[in-house]
Order: structure tokens, then sequence, then C-alpha cells
């Protein structure tokens, strides 16, 4: 099914989320293709099980954690300069970490509404510290997204839902602003001659942790939408599995004829599952001035600029 991945021996790629779920099943692959993988973690513990869970299917894969909250730009920035230090060129680059509808709104470390934070903010601080080495690499930069970026909006009056807090549409609106991103990084890096290839992909549905429990961000039982989800799994119904669910990823970041600027999602039933495919970009990504203005907002917040970042 992913007979798609060229031999990628010799390549230095970066997985974010890598730790469980599709993330890492998409580390797994991309190891067992020969890629250098390297995985920014939160949690040592869970990993040092992800580490051990690829090395059982490639006893030698090249593996390497580090540590990373992205939640906190001083973490992301702190990744960014130690991997600039070390100077390797990075060649894919896969944005797939993510925190799903907390119930109650919670901020990170720097005041920014949870997931707007997490999965837009903290990945578009990465994507410039790393601006130089994905430069030097050529790479290939994938944003994976969400069905629910076919829903809602930005929240301009109010992007870090201060004034009032719905769970569900903060998730769009990170992974909507996520997608403008990477559409944005497509264009300016032909515009500037950056040298990076960007993309969008989406796993469609599948039985994986960010609506099950997760105490951490307020949810102490899996939410109705995760117990069904995982039940239509189970049954082989629709969903997918982690491990079909990170195709379209994978597809994005490795194959030869995948291209910047498109979007890749399952090709079964309403997108929910099957071979990776290109697809049709959701409405709510398709307007270069609100993708203009979600970067320009983006480097207010977060004080990076990937002109800054250059040459760092």
């Amino acid at each position: 099914m992913d007979n798609f991945v060229p031999d990628l021996s010799g390549r230095l790629a970066l997985v974010t989320g890598a730790s469980d779920g599709v993330g890492l099943s998409l580390a797994t692959r991309l190891a067992g293709a020969g890629a250098e993988v390297l995985l920014p973690v939160r949690n040592q513990a869970k990993g040092e099980a992800a580490l051990a869970k690829i090395r059982q299917q490639h006893p030698r894969a090249r593996l390497t954690l580090h540590e990373l909250d992205l939640s906190s730009l001083a973490s992301v920035a702190a990744l960014g300069s130690r991997l600039r230090d070390e100077g390797r060129p990075l060649h894919i680059l896969v944005g797939n970490a993510g925190v799903m509808t907390p119930p109650d709104r919670q901020a990170t470390a720097d005041g920014f509404e949870l997931q707007f934070g997490t999965n837009h903010l903290g990945h578009f601080a990465l994507t410039a510290h790393l601006r130089p080495l994905l430069s030097a690499g050529r790479a290939r930069v994938t944003s994976q997204l969400s069905v629910a970026a076919d829903r809602g909006g930005i929240n301009w009056d109010d992007p870090n839902w201060e004034k009032s807090y719905d769970g569900f549409a903060a998730y769009s609106q990170s992974k909507i602003a996520y997608g403008m991103f990477g559409l944005e990084l497509q264009r300016r890096s032909e515009a500037e001659g950056w040298g990076i290839t960007s993309n969008l992909a989406h796993p469609g549905i599948a039985a994986t942790n960010l609506l099950q429990a997760r105490p951490e961000v307020g949810r102490p039982r899996a939410t109705v939408g995760g117990r069904a989800i995982r039940a239509l799994g189970r049954l082989g119904l629709l969903v997918g599995t982690a491990e079909t669910a990170m195709l379209p990823a994978l597809y994005a970041a490795t194959a030869p004829d995948a291209r910047g600027g498109l979007f890749y999602g399952p090709s079964g039933f309403q997108h929910m599952s099957g071979p990776p495919a290109e697809q049709a970009l959701y409405s709510r990504l398709r307007s270069e001035q609100d993708a203009k203005r979600i970067w320009q907002l983006s480097e207010q917040l977060t004080r990076t600029t990937f002109a800054a970042a250059r040459d760092a």
C-alpha cells in the first residue's frame, strides 16, 4: 500500500507527535525506508517506548530523541537552536503533533489558547527556526491537518478565545490556520527561492489517542465521538487505523510525484479512510489574503520571522 516511498537512505527526517498513534506509524515507516528520524517529544518516557517499538521492526533504525514542548515557544526555540548548531540539512519535516478539544479553555506557557498555540503557532515557530536547515536540504514540509479544517473559520476578533470558548471551533481554527500557513509557505518559498516544498495532508478518521482520555488537557475519559470511532475501527467499518491514517502524510512527504501546494488525504468514502490521493482544498484554505493575514499574525504572536531565521 505504501510502495510509493523511495529509498530514504541518507535523508534526515523530523516528525512531531511521533511518540504514539499516527506519528509513531509514520516515523516507523520513514525509518524502515532508511531515513534517520528525529523524534522531538514532550514525554521522554513515551519517547523511549516509541524508539523501542520502532527498533522492534527495524533493529538498525537511526533514531534520535529530542525534547520539545510545542506549547512553549522557549522550548521550540531551544530545539531550533540545537539543530542549527548541529548544522545538518533537514530533508523531511512532518508537523503531526496536536491536541484536540480540551473541555475547558487552557493556555500555553505563552498565554495562547492551547490548540491554537500548539497545533499552529508552535509548528509555525518551529518551521521558522529550522528554515535554514530545510533550505539546505531542499526539504519537503508536510502539515498534518484534520477533517475539522473543513468546518468553522478563523476567529479573527478573538483568536485566543479569551472572550468565549468553543473547544471544537478552536480546534478547527488551529487546523485551518496551520493549513493556510502550509500553503503560504509554498508560495513564499517559490517567491524567495528557499528551496522548500510545502504541502498538506490529513489522516481521515482513525481510532487514535486524540479523542481518548487525556487527563493532561482536562479530559478524564474518552469522548463519545472517540468511543464511537474506536468501535467502528474494531469492526473495520469506515474509519482507518493509525497505520492507514498516516499514509497521506507519508505520501505527501516522500512520494516523488507529490507536489507543493497540494492537499493529500484518504481516497475512500467521504475521505475517511483508504489509500492516499490528492483532493480538493477545503474552502477555508483557499484565500491567499487570509493566508497572508494568518502568517503576519503568527509572526507577531510568536515574535518569530522566517527572514530573521534566514541564515542563522
